[in-house]
């Protein structure tokens, strides 16, 4: 019969394979022994309430905006049901360092709880991130960015292809690769981004567009449909002035905004760019476009669902 250290070491020499999903990662966490109120341990995988001074968020989580109205509603939920969903923490220092569930350790610090249920496990920085990132990603809850930055972070610091990282948290290469690109933008053009007055398609359309800060300024003060943008950004490329329709000021194309939303949607499935032109007619045009032919390799296994 294996030991409690057995098992532990076990757990800690336990290769980083990809692929295998937050249920996975976590292990037997489903499994978990209802809450209890003895002092925390590293060797347990009990459930257990834990001081929430004793606890501190991860440097390097890559979620890193929080929405105020969402955590004080969360708070205030908390305050009245408590903390439904325990966190998952790791020994660190004196005390314990958050894997999962930063959101709702900080609305219960709102709420004004003393203790919160915690799972205690032995992850390794690698693990630690995988798990951040594939819980946020699985909740949507990070911005473009966001996962963008931390995808980087994967492949820099722990030699995880783009190819290992899509199969871990459902994504396509190609959706990997775009995202990163991201960070080729300069920092203030990343920030509209993150408050969401730019698109991930707009922002694509900008990078390694000359003068991108101003053009992405152009873009958000006029409220351009991606379409515009990458033509914005052509013309500039190619040295040209703007149309009257892209000067400043002028009135921006008016497109029907279910189009734009299911252009979106198809894009975010598909993973490459979908144009739409519906007339007034029952007919129209769906134009998918690709930039690679893994791009292209891609489009054709989803849409046969067979490996090409």
């Amino acid at each position: 019969m294996s030991t409690d250290n057995e098992d532990k070491l076990k757990v800690a020499k336990r290769p980083h394979g990809l692929g295998r999903g937050l249920s996975a990662l976590l292990g037997d966490v489903a499994r978990e022994e209802p809450v209890t109120q003895t002092a925390p341990s590293a060797s347990t995988k009990a459930i257990q309430s834990i001081e929430v001074a004793l606890i501190q968020p991860h440097p390097e989580q890559p979620r890193r905006h929080f929405d105020e109205g969402a955590l004080a509603e969360l708070a205030d939920s908390i305050a009245k049901r408590g903390v439904i969903q325990p966190i998952i923490v790791r020994p660190h220092g004196g005390g314990f360092q958050i894997v999962a569930g930063e959101r709702r350790w900080r609305a219960a610090q709102r709420a004004q709880m003393h203790r919160i249920p915690a799972i205690v496990r032995d992850f390794d920085e690698a693990e630690t991130l995988e798990i951040a990132l594939v819980e946020n990603i699985q909740r949507e809850d990070l911005n473009p960015i966001e996962e963008a930055e931390a995808y980087r972070k994967l492949i820099a610091d722990f030699n995880h292809s783009q190819e290992a990282l899509g199969r871990l948290v459902g994504k396509s290469r190609s959706h990997i690769a775009n995202l990163i690109r991201l960070l080729d933008l300069p920092g203030s053009v990343q920030q509209q981004v993150v408050e969401q007055k730019l698109s991930m398609g707009h922002a694509r359309a900008l990078i390694g567009a000359p003068d991108c800060e101003a053009l992405a300024r152009t873009v958000e003060a006029k409220g351009l449909s991606v379409r515009d943008t990458e033509n914005l950004v052509r013309r500039a490329k190619n040295g040209e002035a703007a149309s009257p329709r892209s000067r400043v000021g002028a009135a921006p194309e008016v497109r029907d905004a279910d189009i734009v939303a299911l252009e979106q949607h198809l894009a975010d499935i598909l993973g490459v760019k979908v144009d739409i032109s519906h007339g007034g007619g029952p007919a129209g045009t769906l134009t998918l476009r690709y930039s690679t032919l893994d791009q292209l390799d891609m489009l054709c296994q989803r849409l046969s669902g067979e490996r090409i």
